[in-house]
């Protein structure tokens, strides 16, 4: 029986296109069905915040969480404003 290639433990791992994450597909996309310098600058600028999320050990949705979070503020309020 030939041993399998892939553990399921691969299936959290997020799709790249060899050094390119899946989500930089988009504008990349974008780029190619509308070949322009701005558009090429997008995708460019896409693959390189990913990377460096990538980078620093962030997955988007941690990274929006942690923007939110720095947003948000120190001080958390328990009832909200307009209830004063």
């Amino acid at each position: 029986m030939p041993k399998p290639s892939a553990h399921w433990r691969d299936s959290a791992r997020s799709a790249r296109f060899f050094f390119i994450d899946y989500r930089a597909a988009f504008p990349f996309l974008l780029f190619l069905m509308h070949i322009r310098w701005w558009t090429f600058f997008i995708a460019l600028g896409a693959m390189l915040f990913f990377w460096i999320l990538e980078r620093y050990g962030f997955t988007v949705p941690v990274f929006l969480r942690l923007a939110r979070s720095w947003l948000a503020g120190k001080r958390k309020l328990a009832i909200p404003w307009w209830k004063y």
